[in-house]
């Protein structure tokens, strides 16, 4: 009902390595089971979302399967324990360490970039920008994977409503998108939760949910998580953000 195209969703590597970082894997040991359970699950849940999966997250998904599959297969007792390419997770596993090596150089460049964007040359006269003193809790940047892990523990908690009478459900991602937004203008920096406090459905929590990632893909939001990952918080991006993300 309520389909969403995220042009600039992360890949399937990202999110094996989402897994491997939430669960502290060791990269070269993955408990390729575990892993391939979780991925189906979180392919189940984009699916319950009407989100459209990518063809590269379904190969990738059979791609575990195989794996799985090898590894149930018997083998020869070797001395040599050391990881090495007649492991069914090898390729997999250099896959992910090449990926994870673009990324780390990808955000490096990206930090080099905003400090030179923060440097003056000789003769600027402006006085200089200091940020606000952040209140309450320090909150870190975060995934895409984060903030859906984050709403599955939140739906989880919400009670739905039942009703023996057909009811009609007057929102869209276009109207709750303009809620949101109107909702942070007003009250700031605010959680998943608060921005939902009054919803009396589910489904007005999965469709702002949607709203919530179509304005991240736009570059409207900024998005926050609390320490235990149930909770997730958003902020609109200031017009210097703004500026910044269209250089």
């Amino acid at each position: 009902m309520y389909r969403v195209q995220l042009q600039n969703f992360e890949g399937p590597l990202d999110l094996l390595l989402f897994f491997i970082r939430r669960d502290e894997l060791d990269i070269y040991d993955i408990p390729i089971s575990y892993i391939t359970e979780q991925f189906l699950e979180y392919i189940r849940f984009l699916d319950e979302l009407d989100l459209t999966i990518a063809s590269e997250f379904i190969y990738m998904a059979s791609t575990l399967m195989a794996i799985k599959a090898r590894m149930l297969l018997p083998v020869h007792d070797s001395e040599d324990e050391e990881f090495s390419e007649d492991d069914p997770r090898y390729e997999l596993v250099q896959a992910l360490l090449e990926y994870k090596r673009y990324k780390e150089v990808a955000e490096e460049m990206l930090v080099l970039d905003k400090k030179a964007r923060n440097s003056y040359t000789r003769g600027y006269n402006e006085p200089d920008q200091v940020e606000p003193e952040q209140k309450g809790e320090a909150l870190r940047d975060v995934t895409m994977f984060d903030i859906m892990a984050a709403f599955k523990n939140i739906m989880k908690q919400v009670r739905e409503e039942h009703y023996h009478d057909v009811q009609r459900f007057e929102t869209d991602v276009e109207t709750q998108s303009q809620y949101v937004i109107d909702h942070l203008r007003k009250h700031g920096k605010r959680s998943f939760m608060e921005i939902c406090e009054g919803f009396t459905s589910k489904i007005y929590y999965v469709v702002t949910f949607l709203s919530i990632l179509e304005l991240i893909k736009e570059n409207q939001l900024k998005l926050y998580m609390g320490k235990t990952n149930m909770e997730f918080y958003l902020e609109l991006h200031s017009p210097d953000d703004l500026a910044n993300l269209s250089h």
